[in-house]
Order: structure tokens, then C-alpha cells, then sequence
């Protein structure tokens, strides 16, 4: 099976005419009618609201996209949320999850007027003791501990992860937070990454609504939103079915209806912060097949590298590989696809079946809008790749350029060698 890429090679040809690969690309068009899709499923909940996961794809452009369409901003760090506030997503369109945070984190989120959810017990009085007081509005990460499983498959192993609070965690914490002033709570929860299933949201909200009901009625704390987070995937490979968006708001609603609605709480607002689902299959990485090698194995060498995108280096993971113009050709070659870096795992296929390619031919690599370019990074002094909006009108815009050498050296220039460097990169 093959995956539809959602730029044609003669719109690619005239984008690389003018800005040269690597480079990452996104479907503006996609992107709009995928959010739409979205909000329809969830729109049941007069309440609900959709928070962008900044780190998925923390381009501004793109941000400032989403925000035209209603979401509102999941951010982790200062970077993010100083992000957020230049597209304008402030106050309540921000939701700050962070983890061993630093106190210019919380007062920078304070100022902006963000939803602060907290993901351990002791950040209440290290929350209290940086911006002198508790906000009246703030969530609780929780973490119900062992494994995850929907039937007998286990999705993800919660007990093992860094992230929120135990259950007895979550209850003084509640409590503590009440006493010290807080009058509306939320409560958030991250128990599996990337599934393809239409079954792990529905679960997931089963889990939260009877601990939300057990919360109120124990603490007397006011719960007026759940945030089911992220964890809904996408179909890396052509042959997995895609998630239905529509079945899965359909069974969050059944869950609802069943657990909360009958507990008097038939107004509690629900949010997600999706990231790899909203962006993920609406960027593409382009690349040029530069080099050939036949060793032991046969190798295509790409322009690209693992600085571009990391994921299959650093997780084995899987991204289909469109060889442009060649759709229709049989995948009779064996190629291991590679960049340039000093590392065996930069690697974006392997002994992957591919039409045969030919030096010059444009690789289109699938799946990168979300973990894809934001997972770069400058190892062997790689430059990153500039980022590409294909508009609606079918027309591109730059909406990141591509680091040139001065970038790399910039961080050095208060040594008289990161002078010269800098330098000699503006006469490059």
C-alpha cells in the first residue's frame, strides 16, 4: 500500500526551485479541516477546548494557525509559553504542564494568567513560595500507576513514567489546595502514547470521570474541567487503519453520560492536548537522494539526516518514504535510506522496499508535522532545515528559514574565536 503525499512533484519542483531541500513542509488545507473535524467530535461539550501541544511543532505560523481555529495552547516550558504569548494565546488559552519545573517557569505562566496544572504534590507550597499565593483555578497531573491495557493489549506502562500524582497523592493534594484557596479544579492524565485505537480515549475518560466524582464528593473541591491530553496516534505505516475522530468523541460522550452526568456533574468541561494527531500527518520532510553506495548492503544517501528527524533514529520508528514520481513504479530495490551524520542509527529506512531511485530523485518522507523538526538538534555541527507552509491557495511560504553557519556559532560570540567564526560565516 501506498500513502498519498498531499503535495504533487510538479508543486514540489517549483518549491525547490526556490528554497532547496532538506526542508520540512506543511499542508495548511489539512491542518484546518483536521482541527474542524475535531471540535465537531467533541462538540457535544459546550465547554470543550482543544490545547495545541506546543512541543509536537512550536512554529509560531503554525500556532497562530491553530489559534484562528479555536485552541488554545499546551505549554511546557518558558520558551513555550513566551511562544504562545507572541500569537496572542493568553490567560485561559494557555495550559502549562511541566515537570521538575524552574521558578521562572511558574511566574512567567502566572503572569500570562495560564492554567497551571501541577504534576507533583510538593510543587504546591514550591508554587506558593514563588508567586505568593495558590490560583484560584489549577489542575492536578494524576498518575494511576501500573499498566494500561485496553482488552489484553497493554498500551503503556504509567507506573514507569515520571509524570503527576499517586492516587492518595491526588486526594491531599486536592484538599491542601482548597484550604489554600483554590475554588476551581481540573484534573489531567497522559497513560499511553501514539495509539491507534479508537477504544483509548473512552477508557482513559472512564478513568478520570470516576476519579473526578470520587474527588468532588471526598474534598468538597469544585471540578469544572478534565483534560484527557494527548495519545491519540496516527497510521505511521500504510496499512494501519486511521483513528475515527467522530467514534472516539462518540464514546467519550457514552462515558460522560454514564459516569458524570448521573453525579451532578453534567457541566464539567472536557479538554484535550493533542499534538502528533492535529499536526503530525500534515508535515512531510523533502529530501534529494545525493549518493549511492553498495557495500553489504545497498544505501541511499539523503540530504537530509537525523538533525531533521530524529525519530527513527532514536526510536526505530517508522515513517513511509514516497520516492516523487515514482508512485506507480514496483518496489523491486532494498535500500537502506541514510543520512550524513557519524552515526550508524541515522537511519530513516531500513532493508525498506522502495522503487529504484536514482541520484537527484526528491524523497518526500511522511508523518513529520508533529516530533519532527521541533526534535532537532545540531550534532556533527548540522545546520536545521527550513520550514515550508504550503497555503491553502496551493502557494508557499518560507515560515522558518534554514540556520546558516553564523547561527551555529552565534552562542560563541562573547570569545574572541566565536568572533571570528561568526565572522567568516558572513562571508560564507
Amino acid at each position: 500500500m501506498e500513502k498519498k503525499t498531499f503535495v504533487t512533484k510538479e508543486q514540489l519542483d517549483m518549491i525547490i526551485k526556490e528554497y532547496p531541500t532538506p526542508f520540512h513542509l506543511y499542508d495548511e488545507k489539512g491542518l484546518r479541516e483536521n482541527v474542524k473535524s475535531l471540535q465537531e467530535a467533541f462538540a457535544w461539550n459546550p465547554g470543550y477546548k482543544e490545547y495545541f501541544a506546543v512541543k509536537a511543532n512550536p512554529n509560531p505560523f503554525l500556532i497562530r494557525i491553530l489559534k484562528e481555529c479555536g485552541c488554545g495552547c499546551d505549554c511546557s516550558s518558558y520558551t513555550e509559553l513566551m511562544l504562545s504569548e507572541a500569537v496572542g494565546a493568553v490567560g485561559r488559552d494557555i495550559m502549562f504542564s511541566s515537570n521538575a519545573t524552574p521558578a521562572e517557569e511558574y511566574k512567567l505562566a502566572e503572569r500570562l494568567g495560564a492554567i497551571i496544572n501541577l504534576d507533583d504534590i510538593t510543587h504546591i507550597d514550591f508554587l506558593e513560595r514563588t508567586i505568593g499565593y495558590i490560583p484560584e483555578t489549577i489542575s492536578c497531573r494524576y498518575n494511576p500507576g501500573g499498566l494500561f491495557k485496553i482488552s489484553n493489549d497493554i498500551m503503556d506502562n504509567p507506573g514507569d513514567a515520571k509524570y503527576g500524582m499517586t492516587t492518595e497523592q491526588l486526594f491531599e493534594a486536592f484538599k491542601t489546595l482548597k484550604a489554600k484557596g483554590a475554588k476551581e479544579f481540573g484534573i489531567h492524565a497522559f497513560l499511553a502514547s501514539n495509539t491507534v485505537t479508537n477504544e483509548y480515549y473512552p477508557m482513559l475518560a472512564k478513568v478520570l470521570f470516576e476519579m473526578a466524582v470520587k474527588l468532588q464528593k471526598e474534598t468538597g473541591a469544585h471540578i469544572s474541567f478534565i483534560n484527557l491530553s494527548g495519545g491519540i496516534g496516527i497510521p505511521y505505516k500504510p496499512e494501519q487503519e486511521p483513528n475515527d475522530i467522530k467514534a472516539i468523541g462518540a464514546g467519550v460522550k457514552k462515558v460522560y453520560e454514564e459516569v458524570l452526568v448521573p453525579a451532578g456533574m453534567g457541566d464539567v468541561a472536557i479538554y484535550t492536548e493533542l499534538g502528533r494527531f492535529v499536526t503530525g500527518p500534515y508535515g512531510c520532510l523533502v529530501t534529494t537522494a545525493i549518493h549511492e553506495k553498495h557495500t553489504h548492503k545497498e544505501y541511499i544517501g539523503c540530504d537530509a539526516c537525523a538533525v531533521n528527524l530524529m525519530r527513527p533514529a532514536m526510536y526505530g520508528a517508522y515513517h513511509h518514504i514516497t520516492v516523487m514520481g515514482k508512485e506507480n513504479e514496483p518496489c523491486s530495490h532494498m535500500y537502506d535510506v541514510t543520512g550524513s551524520l557519524c552515526e550508524n542509527n541515522d537511519k530513516f529506512a531500513i532493508d525498506r522496499m522502495l522503487p529504484k531511485i536514482q541520484i537527484g530523485d526528491v524523497l518526500v518522507i511522511h508523518d513529520t508535522g508533529a516530533h519532527g523538526f521541533s526534535m532537532g538538534y545540531n550534532y556533527n555541527g548540522k545546520l536545521r532545515s527550513a520550514e515550508i507552509l504550503l497555503k491553502e491557495d496551493k502557494t508557499a511560504q518560507l515560515i522558518r528559514r534554514a540556520e546558516e553557519p553564523k547561527d551555529y556559532f552565534a552562542t560563541f560570540d562573547c570569545f574572541d574565536i566565536g568572533k571570528k567564526l561568526v565572522e567568516q560565516s558572513r562571508h560564507l
